[in-house]
């Protein structure tokens, strides 16, 4: 553990009556070696998809994790990258069953200790929220072929649908969820926010600094902002100590530590 904010956890009052989790996906549940759940869903496009696919990272990437740029600038690359991305679906003409065979032969891994705290998670009844900027198809068929999609947990991402020979449907653009414009506020539905709303504490868990604003600013106060630092650590690692209470690095990013709240 890079850094904790002890000031703050001791001042949470945190149970697993009081408490809901809310979680980002891709590198965060998932393990930093796995795949994303974009690429796990789209390799059965071919290698010109993935060719292009990986140009888009090549340069939208750099960007995403550039914590020197304001956040406007940042916002309109990622609402660029994620509509181009989602654009190569329709070029290379996606399916529901190439789909579903990319989903299952895809490389997702569980981080260490995912998988065991959505299981106590579920059985001290906790709600979790997975906002993802991935693909919730994905991410809903992970967990079930894990034994993880429990009646606790509610997947808020990029759903994509198919009409009833399997083709694509047209997706909004305009609502597509992108790393910078990922809030509970005006992507959460009212049934699932009913369902979290008298839950004084929140555990937010990302990868990534924006992440931060899963949860909204005024909330931050009752909620232990947790960390994941998977890349350039030297650099960022006094950015990571100014947005989370705690802040986790490769040697240790585990979320066993999760357990410790909800006890």
């Amino acid at each position: 553990m890079k850094y904790i904010n002890t000031n703050k956890t001791s001042k949470l009052k945190i149970s697993k009556e009081n408490v809901c989790i809310i979680m980002d996906f891709d590198k965060t549940i998932t393990d930093i070696k796995s795949q994303d759940s974009w690429d796990a869903s789209s390799h059965m496009l071919g290698e010109n998809c993935k060719k292009e696919m990986n140009e888009l990272y090549e340069y939208y990437a750099p960007i995403e994790l550039n914590y020197n740029l304001n956040f406007k600038q940042k916002e309109q690359s990622m609402t660029e990258w994620y509509t181009k991305c989602m654009n190569l679906y329709y070029k290379y003409e996606m399916t529901n069953e190439k789909m579903q065979k990319s989903i299952e032969s895809s490389n997702l891994i569980f981080r260490s200790g995912a998988k065991e705290f959505i299981s106590k998670a579920n059985a001290e009844k906790i709600p979790i929220i997975i906002l993802s900027a991935g693909i919730g198809n994905v991410i809903e068929k992970f967990l079930i072929d894990n034994n993880c999609y429990c009646n606790n947990i509610f997947i808020i991402s990029n759903f994509i649908k198919f009409d009833n020979k399997g083709k694509m449907e047209p997706f909004n653009n305009h609502k597509i969820i992108h790393s910078l414009n990922k809030t509970m506020e005006g992507h959460v539905p009212k049934e699932i926010e009913e369902k979290v709303q008298n839950k004084k504490y929140k555990i937010l868990v990302g990868d990534l600094c924006e992440d931060e604003k899963m949860v909204a600013e005024g909330e931050w106060k009752d909620t232990l902002k947790i960390g994941i630092l998977n890349t350039k650590i030297e650099e960022n690692l006094k950015t990571y100590q100014s947005r989370f209470d705690i802040v986790l690095t490769e040697e240790d990013a585990n979320l066993f530590v999760l357990n410790e709240y909800i006890k």
